[in-house]
């Protein structure tokens, strides 16, 4: 289950791995505002879209555009900030890595069907187990989890984990 607790963790995560992160309201206590620290800290853009003043809601994006976050009304305005700012390359567009060609995501899936078919068993075991002990990303892993578990071949337990299904057993409700 979600726990507040764990949000700023979390969304400490979600801004490293951004480019910037966009408040579009936020009261002065808010997880955005804590998120968008983060954002600093890391040396992300922070974008804030404004708000009433009288609307107790906008005062923390209100307040990080009175710090020098940068004025956002609509999506081109992030865009043309990214672009002026240049974080990833020198010329005119913003380039991302590619995400793998189909050819190599089939070629690591198959890979790891084996593999996964050698850790699994009757047992229940962690997901993050199995992540652990083979080389595959999670996308490939969870590429052979989902298709054992249409093809009725595997069972997903409480606590993220899963067991392969003895032949002729229904999956569980």
């Amino acid at each position: 289950m979600p726990q507040a607790r764990h949000f700023p963790r979390r969304n400490r995560l979600i801004s490293g791995l951004s480019l910037g992160v966009v408040v579009v309201e936020a009261a002065l206590r808010s997880g955005s505002l804590i998120t968008a620290r983060f954002a600093l800290e890391q040396g992300r853009e922070v974008f804030a879209v404004p708000g009433s003043p009288l609307d107790p809601r906008s005062a923390g994006a209100n307040g990080l555009i009175r710090e020098g976050a940068t004025l956002i009304e609509n999506g081109g305005d992030v865009v043309a900030a990214l672009r002026a700012s240049k974080p990833l390359s020198s010329g005119d567009e913003l380039r991302f890595a590619p995400a793998p060609g189909p050819d190599l995501a089939e070629r690591e899936v198959a890979a790891a069907r084996p593999v996964l078919l050698d850790l699994l068993s009757l047992e229940p075991v962690a997901v993050d187990e199995l992540l652990r002990a083979c080389p595959f990303s999670p996308a490939a892993v969870q590429t052979v989890l989902l298709e054992l578990e249409l093809a009725g071949r595997l069972a997903r337990h409480p606590g993220n984990r899963v067991s392969l299904l003895a032949t002729g057993m229904l999956v569980p409700s």
